[in-house]
């Protein structure tokens, strides 16, 4: 037998005796190697996996498996696993091989899941497409000609492709729930604090959250339930208790007119999302339009804050610390130079520099400073309008995934983060579920946000909604 579906389908037939996790790792990894044109792992471990998945298969038989035995997982290649490679698809890191694992890999291993790979993804987790990967852009799995969204591309495909049940990715700006939309699968972003940093390979470190990725909400649920919680080695993780879950009968449910009415808005996506709205009204949900005062603001003020947090923590990068070592170059200044143009890509290259800038003297507080304040006004603006709503609705993305090489121009491609964005600047959780199929065969999802530290609500609304 082949490998079911979803971690839910998989955990019962593992129970019924219809399969073992061997075979289903054995299954995963086959059709991996079948489906390498695609490009979605940059490597496979095949056997850290089949010796973790006899571990499972005789944990099952004894009896005391964990929670997420038979879920098989792939994890983004900015993720530590102990005596694995982790690149951040970066020819900075070629080769290095992670001393420790992050708590959320730790995680997933103590509950019995099996990693089968690292993906695929924008390098050092910057970009829409996953095409700035230094060893070359994931093809979407509905269309190959097509990108699968960024910057973790190689996660959303890793799903759509049916090759693992369930992606652990990192979502800075929409990184998870753009790629979720352009390969139709569920991608979950939870509040900023809810799930631990420690291992991952730092982006911007104010707006990076670990979240999954899987055809449904209740397996990412599942894996949720796991990851999340406080740690000790990352001071920004939080010790408050989560919201209950239970929802009211009726909903009350935001939209913003000006997303629906932006220029750039794919008019079958507008109709979907409008069709929907209606659909929910119609069931007894309470939706209304909202306003979204200072939207102009949302990208810009994320590329300048997140750019700044790039320069400073890709410093440590510079072939001395950390990092590709350029060969032949002498004294501090050309081991610098050398050893970072040659490490970095042009589009993190791009980002140093913007940051660099934005925190320069002399621009610091025009940039920087201002940046954070427009930041703060967006939090205490979407909190203001999660005070009246239980969710907010928009579309994920304004488009379906495009051909690959479509995009040349930086700042379109920052554009794509539009509708996501706005969750990693307030902090707050954000859910996209796949619920339309586009006219040129793409499929495409909506958004659905809640207030800080209503994770479980939102994905319990999100399931209930859109039965996904």
């Amino acid at each position: 037998m082949g490998m079911p579906r979803t971690f839910h389908e998989a955990r019962e037939v593992l129970a019924n005796g219809g399969t073992s996790v061997t075979a289903m790792v054995r299954a995963a990894l086959d059709l991996a190697k079948e489906k390498a044109h695609l490009n979605i792992f940059l490597e496979l471990f095949d056997r850290s996996a089949l010796a973790k998945a006899a571990e499972v298969d005789a944990k099952v038989a004894a009896g005391n498996a964990g929670p997420l035995a038979g879920a098989i997982v792939s994890i983004k290649d900015n993720l530590c696993y102990a005596g694995h490679r982790v690149s951040a698809a970066s020819r900075m890191l070629d080769g290095y091989v992670s001393p420790y694992s992050a708590t959320v890999v730790e995680r997933l291993l103590a509950a019995d899941t099996v990693i089968i790979g690292r993906t695929n993804c924008d390098e050092f987790a910057m970009g829409s497409s996953n095409e700035s990967s230094a060893y070359g852009p994931v093809a979407n799995p509905w269309d190959p000609a097509r990108v699968p969204g960024g910057s973790s591309g190689g996660a959303a495909a890793s799903v759509a492709a049916g090759l693992c049940h369930i992606a652990l990715a990192s979502d800075t700006g929409g990184s998870i729930r753009q790629p979720a939309s352009f390969c139709g699968v569920t991608g979950f972003k939870p509040t900023y604090g809810r799930v631990s940093r420690y291992g991952l390979i730092a982006f911007a470190s104010s707006f990076d959250q670990i979240g999954p990725l899987a055809h449904d909400v209740r397996d990412v649920e599942s894996v949720f339930r796991v990851i999340a919680g406080p740690d000790v080695r990352d001071n920004t993780t939080s010790h408050r208790e989560a919201a209950p879950t239970g929802l009211p009968d009726r909903l009350r449910i935001g939209y913003y007119a000006h997303c629906l009415d932006h220029a750039g808005m794919d008019p079958e996506i507008r109709a979907h999302v409008e069709s929907q709205l209606q659909r929910l009204q119609d069931e007894g949900h309470a939706v209304e339009a909202v306003d979204l005062p200072m939207a102009d603001l949302f990208v810009p003020a994320y590329y300048i804050l997140s750019t700044a947090e790039a320069s400073s923590n890709l410093a440590r990068f510079d072939g001395i610390r950390y990092g590709h070592r350029a060969g032949g170059a002498h004294g501090v200044e050309e081991v610098y130079r050398r050893s970072r143009s040659e490490g970095f890509g042009p589009e993190v290259q791009r980002r140093i520099m913007l940051g660099t800038f934005v925190l320069s003297a002399g621009y610091h507080d025009a940039y920087y400073g201002q940046g954070m304040r427009v930041r703060r006004m967006i939090r205490d603006k979407t909190l203001e309008t999660l005070a009246g709503h239980d969710l907010i609705l928009t579309p994920t993305s304004p488009v379906t995934a495009f051909p690959k090489g479509h995009i040349s121009d930086p700042v379109s491609m920052y554009l794509q983060d539009i509708f996501t964005v706005q969750a990693n600047l307030a902090g707050i959780p954000a859910i996209s579920v796949p619920t339309g199929r586009h006219g040129n065969g793409m499929p495409f999802g909506i958004q659905l946000m809640a207030k800080p530290f209503e994770d479980e609500r939102l994905l319990a609304a999100a399931g209930r909604l859109f039965d996904v």
